[in-house]
């Protein structure tokens, strides 16, 4: 008995791709650089790679922006990261809309400034009716606070009974985190040689492919997502089952 297998064991390509971008600062002391320019150059690779999902069929593209734990860099460094993270938004946002790629953001904003939050409201804003890529991007975000977020959420609706307590289950959990409404993810990728999630969507890695590379993200471009894409069509994702069931049910 076969019949709860779902599509998703058989399809050679993933919905949803999470990549954590790894390595700009090492990218940027091997060429001697100072730090700001492995995150300048990471930026790049985040527009090639953003502008070769659609070529794929991917449907939706996450990724680790900055974490809650990057405020913990020097100070120097995040200003410069918020600088540039401003900047992006400002310059490409248009062509976002454009090329028909809706943005989305997760995470908690009320620690960025006035003006980044406004400028991340404004981004979805101009690209929320467009349907091809959805690209998010999470920062000021952690695995852990996404749970603990659905948690607080979860109590706020069962406090003003909006939520039976006794009907919870997983499903009904999933619904209060973050991408509840997209598909579940299917590869996460992790660049620079870490071997580590970093508290990165852990709710939603249940089930995911892992994939890590020794590439620092600045190199990271078409050839080597396409590389990490041809090595999740290899393999076969069992969700629990044996192999034999999923041949059965190929046949």
């Amino acid at each position: 008995m076969v019949s709860h297998l779902r599509p998703e064991h058989f399809i050679g390509k993933p919905r949803h791709v999470a990549i954590v971008m790894d390595g700009n600062g090492r990218w940027a002391m091997q060429q001697q650089l100072p730090r700001i320019a492995g995150h300048e150059a990471g930026a790049k690779a985040v527009k090639r790679i953003v502008e070769h999902c659609p070529k794929l069929g991917i449907e939706v593209l996450t990724l680790f922006a900055f974490s809650r734990e990057n405020w913990g860099r020097p100070s120097e460094e995040v200003s410069a990261l918020m600088r540039l993270f401003l900047h992006t938004l400002h310059t490409e946002t248009e062509s976002l809309r454009e090329k028909n790629i809706q943005i989305r953001f997760i995470g908690d904003r009320k620690a960025f400034s006035v003006e980044l939050q406004a400028e991340m409201r404004q981004a979805e804003r101009v690209t929320k009716d467009n349907d091809g890529l959805i690209l998010v991007i999470a920062a000021n975000y952690s695995g852990r606070w996404d749970i603990a977020n659905a948690a607080m959420k979860l109590s706020k609706d069962v406090l003003s009974n909006e939520a039976d307590i006794t009907a919870i289950d997983e499903e009904g959990f999933a619904a209060y985190l973050s991408m509840s409404d997209l598909p579940e993810l299917d590869l996460l990728i992790r660049t620079s040689g870490e071997v580590r999630i970093s508290n990165f969507l852990l709710w939603q890695i249940a089930y995911a492919e892992l994939y890590f590379t020794d590439i620092l993200w600045p190199d990271f471009g078409p050839a080597e997502f396409d590389q990490a894409i041809q090595e999740f069509a290899s393999r076969k994702r069992r969700f629990g089952l044996t192999n034999e069931q999923l041949t059965q049910a190929e046949v």
